[in-house]
């Protein structure tokens, strides 16, 4: 495993790995991507065994521009080319019906893919000296905490995969929104762009539930932990004394509190920057030799509703250290 600075020259470097049936980790806007040729169903199945994944669990393609979903799906709406006009390159993943050649693995013996042009330009220049779509989930053990830097996902995965390229830290955070367009628009994920942002263009979204055979990736009830159990604030708490507590803040910690670490995710109170920081500070305090982390709830609009779905999925089932 090379961790390799995203310049020209080994953005080629990890382009010539994909198409030669490797893994490359690379950053997008959201979290970083584990990368594999999406054509190519050995590669895609490395990435399940990397992540420990379970292979119900459909990944996204990415791809480098709009025109690409021309190779992916059998039939594109006019809703569909409304949202890629308005919000691609971006963080909003859209599921349409999918073309026969598109491998089982990627969409878990779905009829149907999910697509997303991510605007980073490490990730779009990987995509385009590639010259090929690419399956990327976020490049983490599977439920684990999501990586926003080359740092975390050298941690998780270490030598299992071919090539990280280094982009520093992703900009926005939290993964991509997920729209389903094969009936009634449906939210599957709550992510990168806001749902109000999209319901100004489309109108209303239907709210899609948590299931246990996802229609895209980030749908399982159980996701984005930490190993430090996570809890999140209702009402008044109590602890005894001898735990060690972090604190995950919105945007100052209560002076009562008494906590070994706390992590503010925005002192200004801003949604966009707390999601910015949500897994990069979860990282830091499961590093923290921790007993228990407690979370305070955020407001749920805008970026506010990805923040708590992802820290719902953290606290649903703390796992063991």
């Amino acid at each position: 495993m090379k961790v390799l600075p995203a310049t020209p020259t080994n953005i080629k470097q990890a382009a010539q790995v994909l198409r030669q049936g490797g893994l490359v980790a690379f950053p997008t806007e959201t979290v970083y991507g584990l990368g594999a040729n999406a054509f190519d169903p050995l590669a895609v199945a490395r990435i399940f065994e990397v992540k420990q994944r379970p292979e119900f669990d459909p990944q996204i393609i990415h791809i480098a521009s709009p025109e690409e979903t021309s190779l992916i799906w059998s039939q594109q709406s006019e809703l569909a080319s409304r949202l890629i006009e308005h919000f691609w390159p971006g963080p909003l993943t859209l599921v349409c019906l999918k073309k026969e050649n598109i491998p089982d693995i990627i969409t878990a013996g779905l009829p149907t893919a999910a697509v997303r042009m991510p605007d980073h330009p490490v990730a779009l220049a990987l995509l385009k000296k590639a010259g090929l779509p690419v399956a990327a989930p976020s490049a983490n053990l599977f439920g684990h905490l999501s990586p926003t830097t080359a740092e975390h996902v050298a941690e998780q995965l270490g030598p299992h995969i071919d090539l990280i390229l280094d982009g520093g830290k992703t900009p926005i955070g939290i993964e991509s929104t997920v729209l389903d367009l094969t009936g009634e628009p449906t939210l599957l994920r709550p992510g990168g762009v806001p749902v109000e942002e999209i319901e100004k263009i489309i109108g209303p979204l239907k709210m899609h539930p948590s299931s246990q055979k996802p229609l895209s990736p980030g749908q399982l009830p159980q996701h984005y932990a930490p190993r430090t159990p996570l809890v999140i604030i209702q009402g008044q708490f109590d602890f005894p004394p001898e735990l060690k507590i972090g604190y995950l803040a919105f945007r100052s910690p209560p002076s009562k509190v008494r906590a070994a670490r706390v992590e503010v995710l925005s002192s200004s109170g801003s949604l966009r920057e707390a999601a910015a920081n949500l897994f990069e500070a979860l990282h830091r305090l499961d590093r923290a030799n921790l007993d228990i982390i407690l979370a305070e709830p955020l407001p749920e609009m805008g970026l506010g509703r990805a923040i708590m779905d992802r820290l719902r999925k953290a606290a649903a089932k703390p796992q063991s250290r």
